[in-house]
């Protein structure tokens, strides 16, 4: 492949999934986000890294509502950037998390018929309709695992398939790519057919890519099975800034003190955004370093992973050993996010660890990223010794 590939991206959040795919080899042209503070972070983020502006620039109106497709809509005007971008023979991709609380186990659980699940319905519609050579499909453990949520996941399934792509899926674990956190989604990643055609490779219209030929373990550093089964410590008693040298025969790198200490989280710009109330900070003391057994008030434990950074109302992440909440430079970093990404100061705290929430973890992100990239170089690499060795 000469030219990278280009990707429009969708529920694109602060871009964490995007930053993978960027520093991974791809272009990222087309970005929408409809909730508007989290667009401002993205094109905040991409200014502190130093990052281009996308190509066909930051969208945050309803790109992915195709039966709004008519003359001057943004869906008709999406259209005309997808044959632009196709006038330079260009590998076309679309990436996207649809906001997953209808399928989350601990979520409303409407699924489909929810605001937020009907969004999964309108992306997979969206892919079905444009026709990239491939995309990724990002979602909660509960749309693949929970028998009535599956059903409706098999049905968007059949729908690509019939749209002509050829998928692969996988659950996996934020853990197996070196986050320090247990975080768990389905990934559901499809290819235009017409890659395995010009490979002299037949499909059937339901069959998946088998691991054998879409390697999704070349990018693993942990195995997810071998992870729980290292000794890891215990709860303790909370003692505020205290100093505990890392256990021997766990994998550090793991750990959250590893990670706020590679990106040196008390000097960052966004070390001093954590809530502060004004109450209830006995209750804090009282509870131990690493005791994440409550539905509310965890407290992560400075040499194991974190449990998934879920940051919402319900679920409150106190510092190893400190007296407070952790802090968005923490969360960011418990995100695996380079030491450099920022968000803007102006931002709302809700906001800010509503993001981090939401966001795919980074080395999670670029992981899938050179999976697909390594992939789409050897199709290339392969059809082109097709074509040498007939002649054509």
């Amino acid at each position: 492949m000469s030219d990278r590939p280009c990707i429009f991206s969708f529920f694109a959040g602060s871009g964490f999934l995007d930053l993978g795919f960027e520093t991974s080899g791809f272009n990222i042209v087309y970005v929408n986000e409809i909730f508007s503070p989290f667009m401002a972070a993205y094109r905040y983020s991409r200014q502190v890294l130093n990052l281009g502006l996308p190509e066909y620039g930051y969208h945050d109106g309803e790109a992915a509502d195709v039966s709004k497709l008519f003359e001057g809509t943004p869906a008709q005007r999406f259209q005309e950037l997808i044959i632009d971008c196709r006038k330079s023979h260009n590998i076309v991709g679309f990436i996207g998390g649809p906001p997953c609380p209808d399928f989350s186990i601990g979520g409303k659980n409407k699924g489909y018929l929810g605001d937020k699940g009907k969004l999964s319905a309108s992306y997979i519609e969206l892919i079905s309709y444009n026709l990239p050579d491939f995309f990724l499909f990002e979602n909660v453990k509960g749309l693949w695992k929970t028998k009535k949520h599956r059903l409706f996941f098999e049905s968007l399934k059949q729908q690509l398939q019939q749209a002509g792509y050829i998928l692969t899926e996988r659950l996996i674990n934020s853990l197996e790519y070196g986050v320090p956190q247990d975080r768990e989604r389905i990934i559901l990643i499809g290819f235009q057919s017409n890659f395995f055609k010009e490979m002299r490779i037949e499909f059937t219209k339901n069959q998946l890519l088998n691991k054998e030929f879409f390697t999704w373990n070349n990018y693993i550093l942990f195995d997810r099975e071998n992870v729980f089964t290292y000794l890891w410590p215990k709860c303790e008693p909370f003692q505020e800034n205290s100093i505990t040298p890392c256990p021997q025969g766990i994998p550090q790198e793991l750990t959250v003190e590893y990670w706020f200490q590679k990106n040196n989280v008390l000097k960052h710009p966004n070390a001093e955004h954590y809530f502060q109330p004004r109450a209830g900070m006995t209750k804090f003391a009282a509870i131990e370093e690493g005791d994440n057994s409550k539905k509310s008030f965890k407290r992560l434990h400075r040499w194991r992973y974190s449990p998934t950074a879920c940051y919402g109302n319900n679920e409150v992440h106190l510092h190893p050993y400190k007296l407070r909440r952790i802090s968005v430079a923490e969360a960011l970093a418990i995100q695996s996010l380079p030491a450099n990404f920022v968000l803007p100061e102006q931002m709302s705290l809700t906001n800010m660890f509503k993001t981090i929430g939401n966001g795919v973890p980074y080395l999670a992100s670029k992981a899938l990223a050179q999976t697909i990239l390594n992939f789409l170089v050897t199709s290339v690499t392969n059809t082109v010794d097709i074509l040498n060795s007939t002649g054509t």
